[in-house]
């Protein structure tokens, strides 16, 4: 029997081998060909460092030439990579085996089709899950398919700089924290083009993950860093999670910046260069980035967070580029995939440019004070988050609306309360003008939801 938790609203993701084993992976491959109807077509395959990973992939890797499908095998490469492998070779589908920032004994897939446009839970993986669970599974293809190998390394390195103009530029030191992960792979081939000084923390391939976790959102996770930007003298300092999707940035200060604000640098860099460019951000963004980017022409869109909104959204709007407070910025010329290097490579132009550390460039950006994302544990979430929506919709000037959980926005405060998407968890972030106001409502909220 197949643990159906694993099947997630992004992706495919669980514990090796409990939940996730060699057997389990080698369905899954079968159910991918079937599913998209790749047989006699070429999959593209590659895992991160995670200790599990090499036997998953393999697995994996029967499964889909076992339904009649051939493999191009990428070895070890950050997600983003993958996904340029799928548009840029303009294959039908493409396999990525990682379980992201998760701890080291989890596993997964992240899967796509043609173009790099990632499967989801009512967009194929549900369908892969069921195939699998109803016993259905076709029998193997009469004539197997074959694998070959290939290094994309060099050519996603030589992708990645096509987004920032490397003439003029200032030098910059860098510490970055690859954590373990696959930015310790990817990465010194970008910075060897790069008049940048890079002070390299954690490099080594490791699933065990002997540092920290690699989830650089924990402020834990990025203690070491901070300090170390300090010590060093460095402009910024970055950190990635384990599949280098995501990254997250450290001011000259050793001062943290979130998601959402280092958005609102990559926007401007991305405005510069394309004036009146459309801009998706989700809807739990400080007000400072859609305000940034109106004021420098462009056109800003709200959606929904996840990648399965926004990638759609952003196809259809021809957006240059989309963000979510999590750390994930899409690029339309990346296929609209996400990727953590580029995001940091838009912002370290964007420094290498004038004379301004990183926190002066962000001061006239942002006024506002944030709580930042607080979890509470709720039972009952529908019934919490209706008993706030009722607290604040008879008072004066309040607009309300639905597009992501609840956000009600008093124009000098704003919050928003969501429920997770697999936890029994209401997700609050608070906004505000003053950090009096912040933390008095960020409080009465508190007591409201927590009871």
């Amino acid at each position: 029997m197949v643990d159906e938790s694993i099947f997630k609203a992004y992706d495919i993701r669980g514990i090796y081998p409990d939940t996730l084993n060699e057997e389990v992976a080698r369905d899954i491959g079968r159910a991918f060909v079937h599913h998209l109807g790749l047989s006699g077509s070429r999959v593209i395959v590659a895992r991160d460092m995670r200790l599990s990973g090499e036997a998953l992939e393999k697995a994996f890797v029967e499964g889909v030439t076992g339904a009649g499908a051939d493999v191009l095998d990428l070895g070890m490469v950050s997600t983003d990579a993958l996904y340029f492998a799928v548009g840029h070779l303009e294959e039908p589908g493409g396999a990525m085996i990682t379980a992201s920032h998760n701890p080291k004994e989890y596993n997964g897939f992240k899967l796509c089709r043609e173009n790099a446009i990632a499967l989801s839970g009512d967009e194929g993986i549900n369908q892969i899950r069921d195939l699998i669970t109803s016993g259905k599974l076709p029998e193997a293809a009469e004539f197997s398919g074959s694998v070959e190998e290939d290094d994309i390394t060099e050519r996603y390195a030589e992708h990645c700089l096509t987004f920032i103009d490397t003439e003029g530029l200032r030098p910059l030191k860098i510490v970055v924290d690859a954590g373990n992960g696959m930015a310790g792979k990817m990465l010194p081939p970008i910075f060897e083009k790069l008049p940048f000084e890079y002070v390299p923390m954690y490099f080594e391939l490791d699933g065990s993950f002997p540092n920290h976790p690699p989830n650089p959102i924990e402020p834990e996770n990025v203690e070491e860093l901070r300090q170390r930007v300090v010590e060093e003298g460095a402009d910024f300092g970055v950190a990635f999670d384990g599949d280098a999707d995501r990254c997250f940035v450290i001011d000259e200060k050793g001062e943290a910046i979130s998601g959402d604000l280092l958005a609102t640098l990559v926007a401007k860099n991305v405005l510069e260069k394309e004036p009146g460019a459309t801009i998706l951000y989700s809807a739990v963004c400080s007000k400072s980035l859609p305000e940034l980017i109106e004021r420098e022409g462009g056109e800003a869109v709200r959606t929904r967070a996840g990648h399965s909104i926004i990638k759609p959204q952003m196809r259809s709007n021809d957006a240059a580029f989309g963000a979510e407070h999590s750390g994930h910025f899409y690029f339309r010329d990346n296929y609209f995939a996400d990727s953590g290097i580029i995001a940091m490579l838009t912002v370290a132009e964007l420094v290498a440019r004038q004379e301004k550390p990183i926190s002066e460039l962000l001061a006239p950006i942002d006024p506002y004070v944030r709580s930042g994302e607080i979890n509470s544990e709720v039972e009952d979430q529908d019934a919490v988050l209706k008993e706030v929506e009722e607290r604040y919709s008879g008072e004066e000037g309040v607009e309300i609306d639905h597009l992501d959980g609840l956000t009600v926005d008093f124009g000098g405060w704003w919050f928003n309360l969501r429920p997770s998407n697999t936890e029994p968890l209401l997700r609050l972030n608070v906004e505000a003008g003053d950090r009096e106001t912040m933390e008095a409502k960020r409080d009465e909220l508190l007591g409201l939801i927590r009871g």
